[in-house]
């Protein structure tokens, strides 16, 4: 199948190049508010569970029913848009979120918000997946790399800056005002999306997959919900690794079926692509695994380690922050200069090094060297995320990007939560094995000096792609 535009493809003009930017910008802005969310819950389920007349531990289902909504719908994003157009979705899960943030906020009990939280789940299962198809399908391959650093930014922006501004909003407003500050935004993008992004429509677009579908679905679920419960080893192992088992053997069941279907709901042919391979599969999930783990302990670092109080921690990560932001006017011309392999591996080998140089802070370190460590991770962090994201899409075709918008959505929720479990479980273990009532330093740095090794051995696994890999994309010429 191949996508038809309402709008004619665009030729790689200077129009071309302003509109992927457009395009990019816009999706940008929906990520963000549907990251600043997701991060943002966590400071306020006490002053929730206060106000809904429950414990505060029994607010996490909010967060659950939101992940397993989110693990649900993800697999279907791709046949959605394909169907009835990437603008389309893109627009109804927009206002999903958005009317779900309104109900949220107002939501008078328990019931109430845990309704409203997964509808919140569905339109953010809808929006990353189709956001990175409209971005696929607007920018010429020239500016396929300025359009990932777009959209990009509000995945690195959103998990720093969520938790010091939840804190902020919570204690000086209400807990409420945490989700209304999706309304303008989500108003803002319906709007802009409306106005500057082009329909498009898929030409004999496929029956739906049911049974792909349900497996991939029940699949992903269990899996998620799973690594998620790593994080809580008080809740039980036995329910944890039911979970995990359930959640291979049903991927395994939905791989098999997808290879042998004859419409199936995700082309798996993509996984064929040595560069969306590398990149989203094998060394980009281990490599994501470091990248995601990092902000979890981090806070934990500098709250529980430390003994800093929240928003002395909260500078600190805002330190990291600014080490993010601060890479992308340099990482197109550098891309360009070096190419993929050379910068996801020496890039790679710095971002592994930085986090590994945290088992070394203390609280007696000068506040001078945290600093400047914290703007080489988050600088390190930044590229070979950007450099991840973009090499993924590279070299797939018009006719596999839906699926691999989809597969990448499913395998970044995978790594992302892995990430954090991987984290949870080595201070966890560490704790243990010390006969320890609390964290200390020492379990920290294991952790760091773990997770830190974890990105070492992904990044020498680029070394596996070619010196033109992604050129047409980064402009790179190979002197080889």
């Amino acid at each position: 199948m191949t996508a038809i535009p309402e709008n004619k493809a665009l030729p790689e003009t200077a129009p071309a190049a302003r509109q992927a930017r457009r395009v990019a910008l816009i999706v940008a802005v929906a990520f963000f508010m549907q990251l600043l969310d997701s991060t943002i819950i966590s400071t306020s389920l006490p002053q929730m569970g206060e106000s809904f007349g429950v414990p505060a531990v029994a607010m996490s289902i909010g967060i659950t029913v939101y992940m397993l909504t989110m693990a649900v719908f993800v697999p279907l994003s791709g046949w959605l848009a394909d169907r009835f157009g990437a603008r389309n979705i893109f627009l109804v899960a927009i206002a999903l979120f958005t009317l779900a943030s309104l109900v949220c906020g107002i939501s008078q009990n328990l019931a109430e918000f845990v309704v409203a939280r997964a509808v919140q789940g569905l339109g953010s299962a809808l929006m990353t997946p189709v956001g990175r198809i409209l971005v696929l399908r607007n920018a010429p391959k020239s500016e396929l790399l300025n359009a990932t650093a777009l959209i990009t930014w509000p995945a690195l922006f959103a998990p720093v800056v969520g938790p010091v501004l939840g804190g902020f909003i919570t204690t000086y407003l209400s807990w409420h005002w945490n989700f209304f500050i999706n309304i303008p935004l989500g108003v803002a993008g319906l709007a802009l999306v409306a106005r500057f992004i082009p329909g498009d429509r898929e030409a004999g677009a496929k029956p739906l997959d049911w049974p792909g579908f349900l497996l991939t679905s029940v699949g992903l679920a269990a899996m998620l919900y799973g690594l998620e419960r790593i994080a809580h080893p008080q809740e039980g192992v036995l329910p944890t690794v039911a979970l995990l088992g359930t959640g291979i053997l049903v991927g395994w069941l939905a791989v098999r079926h997808l290879r042998r279907a004859n419409h199936p709901l995700l082309d798996l042919t993509a996984f064929k692509v040595q560069t969306f391979a590398i990149s989203t599969l094998s060394a980009g999930t281990i490599f994501r695994i470091a990248i995601n783990a990092t902000p979890f302990l981090l806070p934990l670092l500098f709250q529980v380690g430390f003994g800093l109080s929240p928003v002395d921690a909260g500078m600190m990560i805002l330190t990291y922050f600014l080490g993010n932001l601060g890479m992308k006017a340099v990482t197109t011309p550098t891309l360009r200069r070096f190419g993929f392999r050379s910068v996801l591996i020496v890039n790679g080998v710095i971002a592994s090094l930085s986090i590994m140089a945290c088992a070394a802070l203390s609280p007696q370190t000068p506040q001078a060297l945290v600093v400047v460590l914290m703007l080489i991770a988050g600088l390190s962090r930044s590229m070979q995320f950007t450099a991840l994201n973009t090499l993924a899409f590279a070299d797939v075709a018009s006719q596999q990007r839906s699926s691999a918008a989809t597969l990448s959505s499913m395998l970044q929720q995978v790594a992302m939560l892995f990430g954090v479990a991987v984290a949870a479980a080595l201070l966890n273990l560490s704790q243990i094995a010390r006969g320890a009532a609390a964290l200390d330093l020492v379990d920290f740095r294991l952790a760091f000096l773990v997770i830190g090794a974890i990105g070492l051995v992904a990044s020498f696994r680029f070394l596996a792609l070619s010196n033109a890999a992604g050129a047409e994309v980064s402009g790179h010429v190979s002197r080889i």
